[in-house]
């Protein structure tokens, strides 16, 4: 399970309109660079500081294919913040409020 500081990172790597719409478009299938920085009016650099803080969080899974370089969703994480969020917004015997 999620603890609360590696929770805190992810959410503020999501914290940003930009790197929201990535993880909408790694949703449907792995990306190169290129392909996302297409829909995107931002320069190369840019989007490559918005990719290191979503692979630095964990979010967002990179690999080297040749020139290019290739992301995807981290689909585990994906599942253990859905798992987190469910148990930190619901009443549950491990509840911090019943502490």
């Amino acid at each position: 399970m999620l603890n609360y500081a590696d929770s805190a990172i992810i959410f503020k790597a999501l914290s940003d309109e930009t790197r929201l719409k990535i993880i909408d478009m790694l949703s449907c299938d792995e990306l190169c660079a290129c392909s996302i920085l297409e829909k995107f009016s931002i320069t190369q650099p840019t989007l490559s500081y918005h990719m290191k803080i979503l692979t630095e969080s964990g979010l967002v899974n990179a690999r080297k294919d040749g020139a290019w370089t290739r992301y995807q969703l981290n689909q585990e994480l994906i599942s253990q913040i859905k798992v987190f969020l469910d148990q930190v917004t619901s009443d549950s015997p491990d509840c911090i409020c019943k502490e």
